[in-house]
């Protein structure tokens, strides 16, 4: 499906000329019919034949003449970008297929990522390739067809930083409770500053304004502002900065494209100082927006959130003020009931009494204490007797003194069996008085 666009330049045709008018081709060929049938014969000269070179390039001519500023509706398929930069594609419908090109200069202009199977609507003119005799479609434009460019463009760059957690609340950073130095970043023209700036001076005296002047539209805004962020960030090294505010007014989605750009949401998400974003109306949404610790609908709200009035803050005080007297009169109460109640105890009455019957449990403890002493003493006495008895009873000595002896060795080995010695060895026989010692000068063994 293809149309003429209207807004076509000069030497542009206006709307389209057909390359065949068959009603016009029948009445011609009637009329000479018969012309043929009226005059007598006339000898036809033959035309000479076309050469393929010759015949290529006047349909060339006559293609890329007619077809100079077309719309093509169809869908991608066949997509390729080589090294070179440039995309190949393949427009088709159900009963037909064109193929396209863009070129690496028109690629770059596109804000969305093109793929396989995008209902697209194609801007461009026929070109017509002649060592292949193949026509091709060189793409100017390009949209989706029943969603804009732009708006395709925000949904793909939003689901890919979404994906990256660049939109959670868990790494959103507050603001500080006390707000003195900001960084406005802005545009030094536009309604933005001044909206902003009449707000927070008509709320509070109290804060330093730090102006950054920045491009907020067009190529390059985007860096320019993600630039600025990083410039704040060295200034804060030398003198404090509390927040960041990054602010413009509202305009159509082109315009507040420079705040959709990848560039700058990393920099809002990598920035160590908390960002307030302001861009545009209420009902303008950027990537920035959403990426920003704080979002304000407005300039002025921005303002609005990052200082509360001074009255404001007067009337808070007051109530703290009054808070704290309720406080300090509540706990004055209770001292002084507290310190009623312990003059009325007998401890601090008559402190000598309490004195006295510490005394008396020391006294008991003391009595318990000896007591108990006495008690383990006999109890130990006796079982030292009972075991002293028990270990006499099982001595070798008390069996040497009902008039055993015990003989042993010059070593003091015990000899239980005549063949431990030999005739000559030095031995010793222990009394229950005394150790006798003596030579083996015989051994006689017991015959059974």
């Amino acid at each position: 499906m293809c149309s003429q666009n209207r807004n076509s330049k000069k030497n542009e045709p206006t709307e389209w000329t057909p390359l065949f008018d068959f009603d016009e081709t029948k009445q011609t060929i009637a009329e000479n019919q018969q012309s043929a049938k009226q005059q007598p014969a006339l000898q036809t000269v033959p035309q000479q034949p076309l050469s393929i070179t010759e015949l290529t390039f006047r349909l060339k001519e006559l293609i890329e003449l007619n077809f100079v500023n077309i719309e093509v509706v169809g869908q991608i398929s066949n997509l390729m970008q080589p090294r070179s930069g440039h995309i190949y594609l393949t427009l088709k419908d159900e009963e037909s297929q064109l193929p396209a090109v863009i070129w690496k200069s028109t690629v770059s202009k596109f804000h969305f990522k093109i793929k396989d199977g995008m209902e697209v609507i194609c801007r461009g003119r026929l070109d017509v390739y002649p060592p292949q005799g193949k026509y091709q479609m060189i793409v100017s434009g390009l949209e989706p067809k029943g969603i804009g460019s732009l708006e395709l463009a925000f949904r793909q760059l939003h689901d890919k930083l979404a994906a990256l957690g660049y939109f959670e609340p868990y790494r959103k950073k507050p603001l500080p409770r006390v707000i003195q130095n900001v960084a406005l970043i802005t545009s030094p023209s536009g309604a933005a500053i001044r909206d902003f700036l009449q707000v927070l001076g008509r709320r509070t005296k109290r804060v330093n304004v730090l102006i950054i002047p920045v491009r907020v539209q067009g190529d390059g805004a985007a860096l320019e502002i993600a630039e600025a962020i990083q410039t704040v960030h060295r200034i804060a090294l030398r003198q404090p900065i509390d927040c960041i505010v990054v602010t413009r007014g509202g305009g159509s989605r082109e315009d507040l494209w420079a705040f959709n750009e990848e560039i700058l949401v990393r920099s809002i998400v990598a920035s160590k100082i908390p960002i307030v974003s302001g861009v545009g109306h209420e009902i303008d949404v950027t990537l920035c927006d959403l990426a920003a610790d704080v979002r304000a609908l407005t300039p002025s709200e921005a303002a609005e959130r990052i200082a509360p009035e001074d009255d404001e803050l007067v009337k808070n005080l007051l109530q703290i003020q009054r808070q704290l007297d309720d406080m300090l009169e509540k706990q004055f109460r209770f001292c002084r009931d507290r310190l009623a109640f312990l003059e009325k105890q007998s401890a601090l009455v008559l402190p000598e009494r309490i004195i006295e019957n510490r005394r008396r449990a020391v006294d008991l403890f003391e009595e318990r204490l000896e007591r108990s002493v006495d008690s383990w003493m006999q109890t130990a006495v006796q079982k030292f007797r009972n075991t002293a008895a028990r270990l006499e009873a099982l001595s070798p000595l008390a069996v040497l003194a009902r008039g055993y002896s015990l003989t042993e060795t010059e070593i003091g080995h015990q000899i239980q069996n005549i063949n431990e010695v030999k005739i000559g060895n030095h031995i010793q026989t222990r009394l229950s008085n005394g150790v006798l010692k003596s030579v083996v000068t015989d051994i006689v063994a017991e015959t059974k």
